[in-house]
């Protein structure tokens, strides 16, 4: 039998595209006026970007935090990694925080609660929230229990890192 988190929702690209429109939409229909974007990376990026340029937002920033190491495999607790986001930056403004997807909320709580004390006003936007999300997001495309495939994170890497191993490219063909 199937469980909610075994079952799959893929986001296609262009599916994507309506949604990231969608979302701009709620906010602006909101009333909200961001002065700053903020997405988180990595999942949060491509969306925090088509948002921006929806809302015609140009003051955009990132935060990277580790939380997933593998699909439905997290850390303890979320890391904030570096560089880390000056306070001084986003001091007084009204922030947008944005990510992919809220799954136990644990990265999107960090950093609003990161945000909260520095800033006039932060709201969360996400493409998808799941039910055991510790964060409510203000703005939320669609609702699901499944596991999430995103275009931009759903094929394998062309190389990668592991501790202690120098990149290993993967072979690209040279026929053309």
């Amino acid at each position: 039998m199937a469980t909610p988190e075994t079952e799959v929702e893929v986001l296609t690209w262009s599916v994507f595209g309506d949604a990231s429109q969608e979302l701009a939409g709620m906010v602006a229909q909101s009333g909200y006026r961001p002065g700053i974007i903020l997405g988180i990376a990595r999942g949060g990026l491509l969306p925090a970007a088509a948002m921006a340029y929806a809302l015609d937002v140009k003051n955009v920033f990132m935060m990277s935090v580790e939380f997933y190491t593998g699909v439905d495999e997290r850390l303890d607790l979320p890391v904030m990694l570096p560089p880390l986001l000056d306070a001084v930056d986003i001091a007084g403004a009204r922030v947008l925080v944005v990510d992919d997807v809220a799954d136990t909320g644990g990265t999107l709580k960090l950093v609003k609660d990161f945000c909260a004390e520095h800033v006039a006003d932060v709201r969360c936007a996400v493409l998808y929230e799941k039910p055991r999300s510790l964060v409510k997001c203000e703005y939320v495309w669609k609702r699901t229990a499944h596991w999430v495939n995103f275009p931009w994170s759903s094929q394998a890497p062309v190389v990668t890192h592991l501790p202690g191993r120098a990149l290993s490219p993967t072979p690209i063909s040279s026929d053309r």
